[in-house]
């Protein structure tokens, strides 16, 4: 076996700073307004000469990622050349936890031959604080971060760190912008977008000081619109532009290479007007698969506080089973119905490249997890891969009031729902009637009253709100009739209703709806059925 040993000797490496300022200004007339101004970002700013890294690359060709983890790997070792590792919230939630988070990074750098590249969450539940912040300014006239500015001096202080150089500077914004909101008595999806981003800038400034001053490794921290990263203007929820993957490639090579170990904001993004964006909740997944795809990552990994994916809620069932593999495909089907795995749509960019993503468990790093691929081998024992609940669903039931066979009907149905920005979870239909549900996140009463209203004007309407659960069965095997006779055999056992059956197109996926007072038993029988059961 032959090896290339590398030495990159010390590095300049930069610590840049992105200046924001939110300026308040008033006219004759008492019109208050927030003027954001967004200067350009200096990347080369005070040096640090870093120490010699030696990297130890084998010709053989790459092993199989490994299923479990090792705890120490000379960099011949393993496959891995860089990953990207994103960590939530729940593991960034104070200075004890960010320490736990530097062990992980530290034996990710063990096991790989670049440095990986980390992107973070806000810290706990920073978010919350900053959304609560928001409306306390709008409704009562009170700007209030204190919660923020607690946790990020305790973390400082704890850390060893400069707070008022490393985090008192974005502070003073955050005020700026909660006295814009109180101000002005406004609080738009726009500027909600920019009280959130705090959490993400916040958090990627504190660890990336800590890795530099206490562990001695080469952080620097990005926004990640400084590499590229770029939204449309949907705000709240804003879609990834194409051109974004191309930008991070071009900005990886250029400010991160091989020497720097990048600390990167997830979940949010900038248009190309430069206002901030952010990509809904869940949307550091989405920023982690999307750099993973970029830069050709050999795996992504998302630690979260669950041993990887379980075939279904521990809370509601007792003997649930770990997960070892499962597809894009599945992890797709189980985010969408309501599975605690990862953002819906963050499955796509890793799914266009073919780069694995692994859910590992930031509280026990030597489980290891599961990981979701391109395709995987399927026990037909084991037919089903995992069982969830959605609860609190609307079921609306629309019958037309058109002779049968006229034609037209579903089109001014579906209409209605594009005028009213309303998605659907479940539909089944004929000629003449449909049966679908709403996402309870999505929806309120004054849009049902408003989609009932207008769909009286094209067929009969029977809507019961908030009294259904969608239980979702995800499976991979090609016989799913299979799957669905064990399904009804147990719900006709537990004598619980089936009110309305669909499969998705993709095939991996069988829904069906019962009474929200069945759901957990429908769920726990299940479970039985399917994975304590022999078949």
């Amino acid at each position: 076996m032959a090896f290339i040993v590398s030495v990159s000797n010390s590095a300049m490496v930069a610590n840049h700073a992105n200046i924001q300022n939110t300026c308040l200004s008033s006219t004759s007339s008492a019109f208050l307004h927030i003027h954001q101004q967004f200067m350009p970002q200096s990347v080369i700013a005070k040096a640090r000469m870093l120490p010699t890294r030696t990297s130890v690359i084998s010709m053989a060709s790459p092993s199989p990622i490994p299923t479990t983890p090792t705890t120490h790997l000379s960099r011949s070792d393993t496959a891995l050349d860089r990953v990207v590792c994103k960590f939530g919230g729940s593991s960034l939630a104070d200075s004890a936890r960010l320490k736990e988070v530097t062990k992980l990074i530290q034996l990710q750098i063990e096991k790989s031959r670049k440095y990986p590249i980390v992107i973070l969450s806000a810290m706990g539940p920073s978010t919350n604080e900053l959304l609560a912040a928001g409306d306390t300014a709008l409704k009562e006239g009170i700007v209030d971060v204190s919660n923020v500015k607690k946790r990020a001096y305790e973390a400082c202080d704890s850390l060893g760190l400069n707070k008022e150089e490393l985090v008192d500077p974005l502070l003073s914004n955050l005020d700026q912008l909660l006295l814009g909101i109180k101000f002005i008595k406004e609080l738009s999806p726009r500027t909600k977008d920019h009280l959130v981003s705090f959490g993400e800038r916040l958090a990627v400034r504190i660890m990336a000081a800590h890795l530099r001053k206490n562990v001695g490794l080469p952080a620097q921290y990005f926004d990640a619109w400084d590499l590229g990263l770029q939204t449309d203007n949907s705000f709240g929820n804003a879609e990834i532009l194409e051109i974004s993957e191309k930008n991070i490639q071009q900005n990886m090579e250029k400010y991160v290479g091989d020497d720097v170990l990048a600390i990167v904001t997830g979940f949010i993004a900038k248009d190309k007007n430069g206002a901030i964006t952010t990509l809904g909740r869940g949307g550091s997944d989405l920023t982690a698969t999307t750099f993973g795809a970029a830069v050709g990552a050999t795996e992504i990994q998302v630690w979260k506080d669950v041993d990887g994916i379980l075939s279904t809620d521990p809370r509601l069932v007792k003997n649930v089973k770990q997960v070892p593999i499962v597809t894009y495909e599945e992890a797709s089907e189980m985010a969408f119905f309501g599975a605690k795995v990862l953002h819906p749509i963050a499955m796509q960019p890793a799914m266009r490249r073919n780069v694995p993503v692994r859910v590992k468990n930031s509280y026990n790093p030597e489980h290891p997890g599961t990981v979701i691929q391109q395709e995987r081998t399927v026990d037909p024992k084991i037919p089903v891969t995992s069982l969830s609940v959605k609860k609190g669903v609307t079921l609306v039931d629309i019958h037309s009031t058109r002779m049968l066979g006229a034609y037209g009907f579903l089109a001014e149905v579906f209409k209605v729902f594009e005028r009213l920005q309303i998605s659907v979870d479940m539909i089944a239909s004929s000629e003449v009637s449909i049966s679908l549900t709403l996402d309870p996140k999505a929806e309120s009463a004054a849009v049902c009253d408003a989609l009932e209203a207008q769909l009286s004007e094209v067929a009969n309407v029977n809507f019961q709100r908030q009294n259904k659960a969608i239980i979702s069965i995800v499976t991979a095997v090609p016989n799913s009739s299979h799957v669905l006779a064990l399904a009804m055999s147990a719900m006709e056992e537990a004598n619980i209703d089936v009110q309305m059956i669909s499969q998705g197109a993709s095939k991996y996926n069988i829904s069906f709806i019962t009474n929200l007072s069945d759901a957990d038993s429908a769920l726990r029988m299940l479970h039985k059925r399917f994975f304590e059961e022999s078949h």
